[in-house]
């Protein structure tokens, strides 16, 4: 009888769903966004738009965490003076543990947050509408890393501030929409040798690797080495914090072979719930004052947190110097490449592309894609970019742009949950690095390393970007030296240039020269 019920809940269910998306189907909704065109349904584009939030989700955190490195908008004046040693605070106080300055960061890592998610939600949300793509968006993995490493630096030890930072990535939103909109996109990509393209993103995968591993930054393995540069760090293998990171990773890497979605949010969440108990050798809320305080934000769940630090923070005076001119660069390298092959490889997984390689909707999405940019760098986080996990809701059936809209309904019920996201330690994020790096790795296979021409240039690419600990090192690296290997074949298509308009003016001269003595044989023919 049991049985039987359930059989007659399921049917009724079916039924439900069946009338809902035949509505939905028929209604303006679906029209818009040309459900029965695709074929596909309202319930099949919510669920697709889960799925691709659960294989997304983990950006929350592991954005926030990464910016947050950079200090984001603390300064020394935020630092509690010690009294026993000055009056005011010490201008080292950013490299050490400083209450006043610890409190400036959980608070700026809270707005990062929501800026985060906030960010995640409109650019997904407008992919939706305007595009209708089942394509979600959200702070890039790599442009974040170069944001706090190589322009603010750790803590805001670097040659820009974290205002100017973000200016730089404004502007450079609008330079990528201003090139988006007038079609220069596609033929400024081509201008990119295809190994270094390739080798970019490897190299952008390493670097990620290599700071999920780091202390302070990751699961703590790798440590500085006066002899060596970098070894294990001291201690690493007796710290229980660093096995219940790699415990993590182990788990998302299962995940990952057995092909389950969400693999990467799983073990985050599996680290940081272990790491929420209290008097533990774990825990993240240690039973000191700045831990009390965490805690009993953390207990409080469910927070509609306001951005406070890192919102109108965007400062243009700061472009002025020449420091900021490679980094604008680098990002709208890294931007148009990223969100170009995002979206036509994403395109051909559904099925929209056509046999050009288009696909509907491209013109709006790129214009969402830096629009998006823009609005991020408002809100205090980075380049925005087209997820490459938004391949799981295609997966799942998803075919338009309610994919991206119930994937932005979701980050925007995680902003309510700030007091939760904010709790993530580094070593639930530094697995999740490691893993994101791996999958940037599939692209090193494409490269032609038999052809010396593209592997050179590419290696050197790959492989400057950690060992500089400089995206932008590897990627200028790698196009000097393609450009010196080339120089006889460019030299030879500059000669064959000059040649043909040698001819070109040759011919030229004697058409004129012909017409001429043409006009002067009819003047003699002419009568008197």
């Amino acid at each position: 009888m049991g049985k039987g019920t359930c059989s007659r809940l399921a049917e009724a269910w079916q039924w439900g769903e069946s009338r809902l998306n035949q509505t939905i189907s028929q209604s303006r909704v679906g029209c818009y966004f040309k459900l029965e065109a695709r074929k596909t349904t309202f319930t099949k584009e919510l669920r697709a738009g889960l799925a691709t939030f659960v294989t997304m989700a983990y950006i929350i955190s592991v954005n926030s965490s990464i910016l947050t490195d950079s200090g984001g908008p603390c300064t020394v004046h935020d630092c509690t003076a010690d009294p026993h040693i000055q009056p005011g605070p010490n201008p080292d106080c950013r490299l050490q543990r400083n209450p006043g300055y610890d409190r400036c960061l959980a608070e700026t890592k809270s707005d990062l947050v929501v800026a985060t998610a906030a960010a995640a939600a409109i650019g997904s949300l407008a992919m939706g509408v305007f595009a209708n793509l089942p394509l979600a968006l959200a702070p890039g993995m790599g442009a974040n890393a170069f944001f706090t490493f190589n322009m603010v630096g750790f803590h805001g030890t670097g040659p820009l501030t974290y205002g100017a930072a973000l200016a730089a990535v404004m502007l450079e939103g609008a330079l990528f929409l201003t090139i988006s909109a007038l079609g220069l996109r596609g033929r400024l990509s081509r201008l990119i040798p295809r190994g270094i393209r390739l080798a970019s993103a490897a190299g952008i995968g390493i670097f990620l690797a290599f700071t999920g591993l780091q202390a302070g930054q990751g699961v703590g393995l790798v440590g500085p080495s006066a002899s060596t540069l970098v070894t294990v760090s001291a201690g690493a293998l007796e710290r229980p914090a660093f096995w219940l990171g790699a415990a993590g990773f182990l788990l998302a890497a299962f995940c990952l072979a057995r092909g389950l979605k969400g693999g990467m949010i799983y073990s985050i969440v599996f680290v940081t719930v272990v790491s929420w108990f209290r008097r533990t050798q774990v825990t993240i809320f240690p039973l000191t004052p700045a831990g009390e305080a965490a805690y009993a934000y953390f207990r409080r769940v469910v927070d509609l947190h306001k951005i406070k630090r890192t919102a109108r923070m965007v400062d243009f005076k700061g472009l002025k110097s020449r420091a900021a001119l490679v980094p604008l660069l680098t990002l709208l390298y890294v931007d148009i490449l990223d969100t170009t092959g995002s979206m036509y490889s994403m395109a051909e997984y559904a099925g929209f592309a056509d046999e050009k390689g288009g696909f509907e909707g491209e013109y709006r999405a790129f214009l969402v894609d830096a629009g998006s940019t823009i609005v991020g760098a408002a809100m205090g986080t980075t380049t925005m970019t087209t997820y490459i996990e938004s391949t799981a809701g295609i997966k799942e059936g998803g075919r338009t742009g309610l994919t991206a809209v119930a994937t932005a309904v979701c980050f925007v019920a995680a902003i309510f949950f700030t007091p939760v996201l904010t709790s993530v330690p580094t070593w639930a994020v530094g697995p999740a690095l490691v893993m994101v790096g791996m999958m940037m790795m599939k692209l090193v296979k494409e490269i032609e390393w038999g052809e010396a021409k593209e592997a050179v240039p590419a290696f050197l690419t790959m492989i400057l970007m950690p060992l500089t600990f400089s995206i932008a090192n590897g990627i200028i690296a790698g196009i000097a030296v393609h450009i010196v290997m080339n120089l006889y074949e460019y030299g030879e298509v500059a000669a064959r240039w000059v040649c043909r308009a040698r001819v070109a003016v040759g011919e030229g001269r004697n058409q004129v020269s012909a017409a001429a003595g043409d006009v002067q044989a009819a003047a003699v023919v002419l009568p008197v």
